[in-house]
């Protein structure tokens, strides 16, 4: 070919590649070039994600994910509260059924075990998704769904997303499969107001997490894709349907990954959990209980702000088969008889009991008040009143402790005589005392077991000065009673110093116990994954002999049987115990016990108004004085014997210093004077505050004690709850109208 041909030859294919060469903006997109710039993207994309990695740290968890509840359970296991934001109770996973575990992973990741935390199609295309606005989507793995509940947070935004795939892959590495599905079974919300497994089985099967079985195991793994609309309670028809569907497809990948026969799945039926309840709160007697619980795990050495951070599991002492007896007594023989509404006298009445196991000091029943969300202080612990006459057995059990005399010398004992005369002034004493008995009776010469009977304080103030002021109450604060208000003055055998039906059950549950030291105790056991606590025993030493706390027993059995008390008296237990009624019966007293419990009830009078002062209970029911020997010893012996399943033939094993004589009845006189008011020696001061500063009282004001009846009959209740009759006590000496018939 020649020159000019070969050059043409180059010219046509020049003009044939410009023909076909990309013109215009077509020219950028060509295959060699989109190639180029996918593969740089991928380049850069994984030089930012790397750089993410080492960039992006795995966080501290938030706070909401750490927030547990405080969980507080009857002594059986039955849930009592639950206190804290929010409704979680951290488990460990020894704690949830393997075949349970193994539901969670088949609804939600299969290839957990062996993965490595992340689901990259599954992330990309939840990225997609929230890009273009289409809302969430699945096909995060359990880690990922992990780390954003418990890192990070439920916002649906690239950043997030991109953070959990960093942290999730970290996580992955630095920690076992076992902790991350621990995690992510206690951070998982459920609905119902469940965070957590273990809150959720109480919300949908009421049992705790190991008590799931794996058909109930398999729905809540179904109900955490949408707690909301696959709750049971509240899903329509086609809801229903797609949640069994879902609860199958669960079931199903547990046979095929061999998680589960499929003899035993096929014979599961779908478990309806059980309709919704109300929170486990604070109203009624919960609230009172729970503040019980916490104020003996602080004095035991709980910080305030560690137990208010949650997490705790608090086993109680209250059995919740006396619980609810204690509070059926007083509904019974209290509540029903008051009008709150109408009558002002009841609208006053404010009513606390505690009961307490002897043997082993445990508060078993506990009632603290009409409702804890409307009258939050409690009546069971509160210690602004006085016991009053309860307090006479301390006088006589210090008498026998110290072997003290009478000031003629005679030792002092069940048989010793005192001058029972109303206003007789006490001899012996620095300080001029002339208590006026109960409607300003005299009784003229009368036994120790005579004046516990009748209640005599002319008798027992002699006694407190005999044995020394400052040793009745050295003993009193060995059997337990608090120091408050505590005067050494003849008036402390009256009982004006501060105490609680707590504090009182104490001090009988210790003569119940034979004089060793019973220190009620509500805490069973209190339980939190991070550290252990041990509760202290509550029986102590002996502080007193056993021979003086069984002859004091001895004489308490006679108040139940000829004395005051004798509203508690039944044939279907033994029993002891005192009647007391404080200054203007602003409090009335009953406490008692049997060889197996020690309970004392006590009435209070309190000011609705606000700052709650104390008034008299005179004219609750429109039954006159409300005294320790009416509405406490009814409630009393209502509540014991349903506590002890309609009675007991557990009998009191004394070993007593001596015997009480039979002797006749005393003969009663009105003391009559030419100046009914005479000057007193000493006077209380009157006073609404709440918490007064209670001294002594003079003859023109007496501290009330109690009333007897002589007794014609024993009372045998049917089985079932006795209704005892009710007796006069002691109270307002202007009124002695509570003398009904017994109730039917």
């Amino acid at each position: 070919m020649g020159r000019a041909e070969a050059r043409q030859a180059r010219q046509r294919g020049a003009r044939r590649a410009r023909k076909s060469r990309p013109s215009g903006i077509r020219r950028f997109f060509t295959f060699k070039k989109m190639l180029g710039t996918f593969l740089g993207l991928c380049l850069l994309a994984m030089g930012a994600f790397f750089v993410a990695y080492l960039l992006v740290p795995v966080p501290e968890a938030n706070a909401e994910a750490k927030l547990q509840s405080n969980v507080y359970k009857y002594s059986d296991g039955k849930l009592l509260a639950r206190t804290g934001e929010v409704n979680r109770e951290i488990v460990g996973l020894d704690k949830i059924p393997q075949d349970v575990q193994y539901a969670f992973v088949a609804a939600e990741n299969k290839t957990f075990f062996e993965d490595s935390g992340v689901d990259i199609k599954g992330t990309l295309r939840g990225l997609k998704n929230t890009l273009t606005g289409q809302g969430k989507q699945g096909g995060s793995t359990i880690t990922q769904q992990y780390v954003k509940n418990y890192y990070l947070n439920q916002d649906q935004t690239v950043t997030r997303k991109l953070k959990e795939l960093v942290i999730s892959l970290k996580v992955d590495r630095k920690r076992e499969k076992s902790e991350i599905l621990a995690g992510y079974l206690n951070t998982s919300y459920f609905g119902r107001g469940a965070y957590g497994i273990q809150a959720a089985s109480q919300a949908y099967y009421g049992v705790d997490a190991e008590k799931l079985n794996v058909a109930q195991g398999a729905y809540l793994a179904a109900l955490v894709q949408a707690p909301s609309s696959y709750d049971w309670a509240v899903a329509s028809d086609e809801t229903k349907e797609t949640v069994t569907n879902r609860w199958n497809y669960v079931l199903n990948n547990m046979v095929e990954e061999s998680w589960l026969d499929k003899s035993t799945r096929d014979g599961l039926k779908f478990p309806v959990p059980q309709a919704p309840k109300a929170p486990a709160g604070l109203s009624g007697q919960a609230g009172y209980i729970v503040e019980a619980a916490k104020q003996e795990l602080a004095r035991q050495g709980i910080d305030k702000a560690d137990l208010d951070a949650g997490g705790w599991t608090i086993t109680l002492n209250i059995d919740s088969k006396r619980q609810k007896e204690l509070e059926g007594a007083v509904q019974k023989q209290l509540e029903d008889e008051l009008d709150r509404e109408d009558n002002k006298v009841d609208a006053t009445v404010q009513a606390g009991a505690t009961s307490v196991d002897p043997k082993t000091g445990k508060v078993v029943a506990l009632y603290g008040g009409v409702d804890a969300t409307k009258h939050w202080l409690s009546n069971a612990t509160r210690r602004d009143y006085q016991p009053a006459s309860t307090f006479k057995p301390v006088v006589f059990a210090s008498a026998l402790e110290n072997e003290s005399t009478t000031q003629d010398g005679d030792p002092i004992g069940l048989n010793t005589v005192y001058d029972g005369t109303s206003k007789r002034p006490v001899e012996g004493s620095d300080t001029p005392f002339n208590p006026q008995n109960d409607l300003d009776k005299s009784y003229g010469p009368v036994s120790v077991q005579t004046s516990l009977n009748r209640s005599i304080n002319s008798a027992f103030a002699q006694m407190a000065v005999d044995v020394g002021l400052d040793k009745v109450k050295e003993t009193a604060l060995e059997l337990g009673m608090p120091d408050i208000n505590f005067p050494e003055r003849p008036s402390i055998s009256l009982g004006v110093m501060g105490a609680s039906t707590w504090d009182m059950a104490g001090v009988y549950a210790t003569l119940d116990n034979h004089g060793k030291k019973v220190t009620p105790t509500i805490v069973a056991k209190a339980e939190h994954k991070d550290r252990e606590f041990e509760v202290q025993d509550p029986i102590g030493s002996q502080v007193i002999s056993r021979e003086t706390a069984d002859t004091v027993t001895a004489g308490l059995t006679g108040v139940v049987k000829n004395g005051s008390g004798i509203a508690a008296k039944s044939s279907f237990y033994e029993a002891a115990g005192k009647t007391g009624t404080s200054e203007k019966n602003r409090s009335a007293w009953f406490a008692g016990y049997t060889p197996e419990l020690t309970t004392v009830v006590a009435l209070f009078g309190e000011s609705p108004k606000d700052g709650g002062g104390q008034v008299s209970l005179t004219g609750t029911a429109q039954a006159g004085r409300a005294n320790g020997g009416g509405f406490p010893a009814r409630i009393w012996a209502d509540y014991t014997l349903g506590a002890l399943n309609g009675g007991s033939d557990a009998e009191f094993d004394l070993d007593v210093a001596e015997i009480a004589s039979p002797e006749p009845t005393p003969t009663e006189t009105e003391t009559e004077t030419e100046d009914p008011t005479p000057t007193p020696t000493e006077t209380e001061t009157e006073t609404e505050d709440p918490t007064p500063t209670p001294t002594d009282t003079g003859t023109t004001d007496p501290t009330p004690t109690d009333e007897v009846p002589t007794p014609t009959t024993t009372i045998t209740p049917p089985t079932g709850t006795f209704t005892p009759p009710v007796e006069p006590g002691d109270g307002d000496p202007d009124k002695d109208t509570d003398r009904r018939p017994p109730q039917p």
